[in-house]
Order: structure tokens, then C-alpha cells, then sequence
């Protein structure tokens, strides 16, 4: 028994030295993971015409802008395990590994860029309001006062009405698609966020004709795609690759394809030139 005891220390001493060995020098960043096979990307689930889950399908602007970078760095479509990255999760996700990278609608912002890289802008978007089709009293930011107005929970929507129009009944929800159903029923006013995620929603069979956008983009949002922090070496390859889908027409493909059935047309400094990476 003694010597069997022995044996089986040994046997695990020997199997953790080689698992030891197995991690050494393995590449954490995302074009490590995708020189690996695979790539975990962080998107929106329920926001037609970006980020759109039915089923065993995904649908969107920002699907095709991943499929279209994790390509280049070496991983087909089918290789990409797609994550649900809610507004408020996306720091966490990218920090703790849970995702490669993100492609959601994620403006690029100071305070954030303290806690993730981001590479881009592959787009770049205007924060508008969208209200019933028969609402005449709500006709932009500026008449806001008193009115009950969703967004959601850790955007930078949210954060610009607390900041600029205090008088405004703020109502925060987890996602977008709770403020439709509120908005429709007469819970809330109006719904804020970026102009591309209004006009999707517009867009959709079931709510023709019953909303409408008022008003001009009241702000500049440009879309990153979010890294973990300090991976310079892939931001630097999906900036080549945003670069490589504008120029060869796969970009205006996709807004065409995934934005263009609601009449929407990409506003003033599209397509856009990727920053340096920092």
C-alpha cells in the first residue's frame, strides 16, 4: 500500500509538471485565441440590424464587422462562439476572459478606455430619440422635460441625459428591447439611444408603423471593438482589418444589408478612420 501510495504521488506530481509545461508561453490575447481556432466575441442579442439572436442564428451589422475581422485573424465564422455582452457587462467580460473582444454598439469613451483597448471606429453613430408615431409633444432632446425616457442600464445614452437634461424622468431597463413593449404601452415617452439601434427597431415587422424619430443626432458616438486592456498587438491587426472592410466594399455591404431596409444612411464621418492604437 505503501509503495502504491508512493506511485500515485509521483504519477501526479509528473502529470502537474506537465500541465505547467502546456501553459507556458500561451498567447491570452485574441489573435492568440483565433491563431488557435477560436474566438469568443462579445455582441448584442436582442438589437435588430446590429446584434440579433433567433434561434441558432445571428443577424447584424455588428455580426458581420466580427465575422469579417475574425477572418483576418484567422478564424471562420463557424468558429466563433458568439456572447451575450449587455451594456453594463461588457468591462467585465473583456477583463475576466470571458470574451475575446466585443463588437456592440460600444462607444468609445475616456472612462472606458481606462479599463479596455479598443480598436476602430468601424462606425460611427448619433444618439436620437424615438417615440410613438402619433406623439407630437416630443420633438428632440430640448422637450424632453417631464417626460418619462428609457435607456439602458451602463450606456453612454443613459449617462448623456443624467448629465445634460437633469428635468427628464430617466427610466433604465436592461436592454433595449424592454423599452419597446414600455414604449408602446404608454410606460414611458420616448427611448434614447444611438440612431443605427432605433432605426433596426423601426425597422421590425411588428412595430410598423407605430414609432417614429424625431429630432437630430444630439451626440457622436463611435463604435469600438473592444479588447482587453493593453492588447496592442491585435488592435493593431483589427484596425487593419476595419481599414481592409471599407476599402474593398464589404463594409457599405453590410450597412446596405443590415440598415438600409429602414432608409437608414450612415451620417457624417463614415466611413470612419481607425485610430492609432494606444
Amino acid at each position: 500500500m505503501g509503495a502504491a501510495a508512493a506511485a500515485a504521488a509521483i504519477t501526479l506530481a509528473l502529470t502537474a509538471c506537465g500541465s505547467d509545461a502546456g501553459d507556458t508561453g500561451s498567447d491570452s490575447t485574441a489573435s492568440g485565441s483565433a491563431g488557435a481556432g477560436g474566438l469568443k466575441v462579445g455582441i448584442k442579442f436582442d438589437q435588430p440590424g446590429l446584434g440579433l439572436k433567433k434561434g441558432s442564428d445571428y443577424t447584424g451589422f455588428d455580426v458581420d464587422v466580427a465575422k469579417y475581422v475574425a477572418k483576418e485573424l484567422g478564424t471562420d465564422a463557424a468558429n466563433i462562439t458568439w456572447v451575450q455582452a449587455p451594456s453594463a457587462q461588457r468591462e467585465t467580460l473583456l477583463s475576466t476572459g470571458q470574451v475575446d473582444m466585443v463588437v456592440a454598439t460600444y462607444s468609445i469613451t475616456d472612462a472606458r478606455k481606462e479599463k479596455v483597448s479598443f480598436a476602430g471606429p468601424y462606425f460611427i453613430a448619433g444618439q436620437d430619440l424615438l417615440v410613438r408615431a402619433d406623439d407630437t409633444s416630443i420633438t428632440g432632446p430640448d422637450t424632453l422635460a417631464g417626460k418619462k425616457l428609457c435607456s439602458v442600464t451602463g450606456s453612454t445614452s443613459a449617462q448623456k441625459v443624467k448629465d445634460t437634461y437633469p428635468g427628464v424622468q430617466l427610466q433604465e431597463f436592461a436592454t433595449y428591447s424592454e423599452c419597446l413593449p414600455a414604449l408602446a404601452n404608454k410606460g414611458v415617452d420616448a427611448l434614447t439611444t444611438d440612431d443605427t439601434i432605433l432605426a433596426g427597431f423601426a425597422s421590425q415587422p411588428e412595430y410598423a408603423g407605430k414609432f417614429k424619430v424625431v429630432g437630430k443626432p444630439f451626440s457622436e458616438e463611435k463604435y469600438g471593438i473592444g479588447l482587453k486592456k493593453g492588447d496592442t498587438a491585435t488592435c493593431e491587426k483589427v484596425n487593419a482589418a476595419i481599414t481592409k472592410m471599407i476599402s474593398d466594399g464589404s463594409w457599405q455591404k453590410a450597412i446596405d444589408a443590415n440598415l438600409g431596409p429602414a432608409g437608414y444612411k450612415p451620417g457624417a464621418g463614415n466611413p470612419p478612420t481607425p485610430a492609432a492604437c494606444s
